[in-house]
């Protein structure tokens, strides 16, 4: 894969990330507490070295109930300690001594009942501290850009874990839309359309960072509104629409290829770059093949402006805490920063 373009210039630090789990500590942030009812029981597992598939099992198995009766709001790296909450039905109530399960890679909180499975994609956001060892380089230069960071976003990139290990996910994921490889079981034929759609909306972001227009509307544009996700088209610009992206109320998007559906379609000249992007082999029959797919079309914010970042130069480390909504990467805004 080709190396994405950076929005600030080049890297201006080297570091070491990730070199322990609890370098990259990450704690979703759901939205809402248990109901106090139901027939699912939300436990808060702490999980080091392990991935968020593998501990949805490790639950079911002690639980004595199917895998599909667990759920969770998203994956989390393997290579963290993360802080997740999962939901496992049920309906009996039988008392079981969860701290049972736990050895060096989880510790598990019960939280309580809730009416309701957790869903992918059903929480607020994710909160993390990181923690970047041996650092060298511009420090004045990295806080500049930190500093530009938490004023007007980064590019909201899907970060590399979304195609696996040596991209082996996104050369599953072509040849799955070039009818090569057998229909794969349901989580991975979804982690698979996944790589695939996030691959050609890096590819329309990398454009977009390069002509310099990530983080402002072109002609035709479909925006997001800050923390709503609903969307508006932008069939002509004015000053009152470039201010409110200026402002970070407003954000430019870029596609999520799918089945075509009712929602909002870029126009004018948003569209003629998507096109220039995507409209050339073999992308253009990566979208025709994903047209055909169960998944709808989407739109997805090529800015993110992290909530409450915050930075620290210790000695030995810098220390970031900020706050992402779902589905943004932290990694995408430190590779700002490290080579």
């Amino acid at each position: 894969m080709a190396p994405l373009p950076r929005a600030f210039g080049g890297a201006v630090l080297d570091g070491r990330l990730k070199a322990r789990p609890e370098d990259f500590r990450v704690e979703e942030i759901l939205g809402h507490r248990p109901a106090g009812e139901g027939e699912h029981l939300l436990l808060r597992v702490t999980k080091r070295g392990e991935n968020t598939l593998d501990v949805a099992r490790r639950l079911a198995r002690f639980a004595g109930i199917h895998p599909s009766g667990v759920g969770f709001a998203g994956l989390k790296d393997r290579h963290a300690e993360t802080v997740q909450t999962f939901s496992v039905h049920l309906p009996s109530h039988p008392v079981l001594d969860w701290h049972a399960l736990e050895d060096e890679s989880l510790n598990i909180e019960v939280l309580g009942w809730h009416r309701r499975k957790l869903r992918r994609g059903g929480l607020q956001g994710n909160r993390f501290h990181l923690r970047i060892g041996e650092p060298s380089g511009d420090r004045a230069r990295a806080g500049e850009v930190l500093q530009a960071i938490a004023e007007g976003g980064f590019p909201n990139y899907f970060g590399t874990q979304r195609f696996g290990r040596g991209a082996s996910n996104l050369i599953r994921a072509q040849a799955l839309l070039l009818g090569r490889l057998r229909r794969p079981k349901p989580e991975q034929l979804r982690m698979l359309v996944s790589a695939a759609r996030a691959y050609l909306f890096n590819r329309v972001l990398a454009e977009r960072v390069r002509a310099g227009s990530w983080n402002r509307a072109l002609a035709g544009e479909v925006l997001e509104i800050e923390g709503e996700g609903r969307q508006l088209l932008a069939r002509a610009l004015d000053e009152a629409l470039a201010l409110r992206v200026v402002a970070g109320e407003l954000h430019p998007t870029g596609p999520l290829a799918g089945r075509p559906g009712h929602g909002l379609a870029p126009q004018g000249e948003a569209a003629a770059l998507e096109a220039s992007v995507l409209g050339v082999p073999p992308f253009d029959h990566w979208v025709g093949a994903l047209a055909g797919r169960e998944v709808p079309a989407d739109r997805r914010p090529l800015r993110v402006v992290p909530r409450h970042l915050a930075w620290d130069w210790r000695r030995e480390a810098l220390e970031l805490s900020f706050e992402l909504p779902a589905g943004s990467y932290a990694t995408s805004l430190v590779r700002e920063l490290l080579a």
